[in-house]
């Protein structure tokens, strides 16, 4: 049975570009630092950064072999309160403070006990314009300590 070169191209097409409801792209839901709970994923906030320190540096830029590992502990924060962001890499550059970035599909690491805020692969930071709110700088999430407790069913 021999096939037209038309009909194969039907057959190879995707079905998502047949359905147009399914390639609308969801709102973001902004939300506020002190909304942030341990172990969720997926926020997408806006926060201004108050600091940012280097904490691990390693590798050589010279070496094509080797990436340069950075990590940059920095301190961010809306009108609500503030939490330490992790930045890797790349993000380091983008921590700069007194700037204002969206983090989109941030999500919360546990680190000693204690929440730290960051964006993996999947997410992204956009550095945006300057807001107009004063950081709650009393409120730091990251200085909240939480206990892993193993619930039992009875």
């Amino acid at each position: 049975m021999a096939t037209t070169s038309q009909e194969k191209q039907q057959v190879h097409q995707p079905k998502q570009a047949q359905d147009p409801k399914k390639l609308e792209k969801r709102k973001p839901v902004f939300i506020k630092v002190d909304q942030l709970k341990p172990g969720t994923n997926g926020h997408t906030l806006i926060a201004k950064v108050l600091s940012s320190e280097m904490v691990l540096q390693k590798g050589r830029a010279a070496s094509q072999h080797l990436r340069q590992t950075r990590i940059a502990e920095c301190l961010v924060g809306d009108e609500t309160g503030t939490i330490l962001f992790t930045a890797r890499n790349d993000q380091v550059d983008l921590m700069k403070p007194d700037t204002t970035v969206i983090l989109r599909n941030a999500k919360i690491d546990m680190f000693k006990g204690s929440m730290r805020l960051a964006v993996d692969r999947w997410g992204r930071i956009e550095v945006t314009d300057p807001a107009n709110f004063i950081v709650k700088e009393d409120n730091n999430l990251s200085l909240v300590e939480y206990e892993l407790v193993n619930v039992m069913d009875e």
